[in-house]
């Protein structure tokens, strides 16, 4: 209840530190929320995780749009990429790479080229990397944080993921998703660990009042990145015209097909105006909406003039259809995937899914494990000799990926722990090693029963 006058404040005009207020009240909440628990053991941890408090804002835009220059250069993207990403069409694309990787199974392993006995504490590091990516923070979990960050990255090419550490061995950091199209770029940065590279800023608010952040502090996933811009390219972006366009012929086809467009006109030859007035009097009153047949009786027969051939193709359906496929380019996925399934079998319906997976799918797939092996593991955590690692990316469907690694297996490529491994297996001596634990253990309480 706090948090409205605060916001009235603001809309009213006046130049003050939002981040900072926002901070201090959320401050004050978790504060006040953690006075009355009790239990030494509560707050021991509570301290633990005070240490990896959110800089950025969770609803970045609630304040009106206005923009200040400086050194923090924001993103000149298009408003209505939000509203966009909210059609049908540009819906189904979204979720068609979104849900699969996010639904995908991974993994946290020793990074290649490191010898698991070299790293110390090698089982327990990995345990609370993994802890830290299933649960991020109080509210989200890996999927509804790694959705966000791809839901913004084909929208805008600005996914972002805050990244704070903690101090505890156990869960050695948190994680927040981050609009992406309140961050900005620092357009001086110089490479250093301790200059800030990004900086949040709302809409509205002033450069010097913007949260800024370390290169180690923000996870910026850039789609088609360019020399010439510190900014990526989202597929929206590209299709952004395009989706404008089948809008707008999405409604005309619509409002011609309930007939609110007339493609036709009733002209009477030699009719005075007074008869012009009457007969339009008399169709509205009496014919249109009825369903009655009209009867008119004229010394001439009156000519229908039609503006249109009265058939499907007033509708522009081939037009809208070229345009999906324009859509479907844009995202590089074939049209089969936006519902158009004209001149598809079974055999290219079966190519056109595997050049989905290949070309929009896959790579994405990949590039959320660079960032989050370099950006979380490296640098926030420092933990370089791990790496994170999609499995299932060798192929699309489980069939294809059995034959390919028992294949490997009978040519001796590969062993069975590094097959074990690539799909998220502990090896087979460990497992040998818990099954005789748990045999052990049975066989005792077996002793006890008798």
């Amino acid at each position: 209840m706090a948090v409205w006058p605060c916001l009235l404040f603001l809309k009213e005009g006046a130049r003050v530190k939002v981040g900072e207020q926002l901070r201090e009240m959320w401050r004050q909440a978790r504060h006040g929320i953690d006075g009355g628990r009790a239990g030494q053991g509560r707050a021991m941890k509570l301290d633990a995780e005070a240490e990896a408090e959110r800089r950025t804002l969770a609803l970045p835009t609630i304040l009106s749009p206005v923009e200040f220059p400086g050194r923090h250069l924001p993103k000149p993207t298009p408003m209505n990429l939000r509203r966009f990403a909210e059609t049908p069409l540009v819906r189904r694309a979204i979720n068609v790479i979104k849900d699969r990787i996010a639904a995908m199974d991974w993994q946290v392993r020793v990074r290649r080229g490191v010898r698991p006995e070299d790293v110390s504490f090698a089982a327990r590091k990995l345990r609370a990397l993994r802890r830290t990516l299933e649960e991020p923070n109080p509210a989200d979990s890996f999927r509804t944080l790694i959705e966000q960050a791809i839901e913004d990255a084909l929208t805008g090419g600005f996914g972002a993921i805050e990244m704070e550490p903690t101090g505890d061995g156990e869960r050695p950091a948190m994680l927040w998703p981050v609009d992406g199209a309140s961050i900005r770029i620092n357009a001086r940065w110089d490479g250093a660990e301790d200059t800030p590279r990004y900086a949040q800023a709302v809409a509205g608010q002033l450069e010097s009042s913007a949260v800024e952040l370390l290169d180690r502090q923000l996870m910026y996933i850039r789609i088609n990145p360019r020399s010439f811009t510190p900014f990526g390219l989202g597929p929206l972006e590209v299709a952004f015209e395009t989706v404008n366009q089948f809008l707008s012929a999405h409604r005309f086809a619509g409002k011609l097909a309930a007939n609110s467009v007339a493609q036709y006109a009733l002209w009477l030859n030699e009719a005075t105006p007074a008869q012009h007035d009457r007969l339009i009097r008399w169709w509205q009153d009496e014919i249109e909406g009825t369903g009655r047949v009209p009867l008119i009786s004229t010394e001439q027969k009156p000519e229908v003039l039609r503006f249109a051939q009265g058939t499907d193709a007033d509708l522009r359906l081939q037009w809208q259809e070229f345009l999906i496929r324009m859509v479907a380019n844009a995202f590089g996925l074939p049209p089969l995937m936006l519902g158009l399934e004209a001149d598809v079998n079974q055999s290219t319906a079966s190519e056109m899914a595997d050049e989905a997976f290949r070309g929009a799918i896959s790579p994405l797939a990949m590039l959320l494990a660079g960032h989050i092996t370099r950006d979380l593991f490296a640098k926030c955590i420092g933990w370089r000799e791990f790496e994170f690692a999609f499995n299932e990316l060798s192929a699309r469907d489980e069939e294809t990926e059995l034959q390919v690694q028992v294949q490997l297996l009978q040519a001796g490529v590969l062993t069975i722990d590094e097959v074990r491994a690539m799909r998220g297996l502990a090896p087979l001596e460990q497992n040998r090693a818990a099954q005789a634990r748990v045999a052990e253990g049975n066989q005792a309480a077996r002793r006890q029963e008798a």
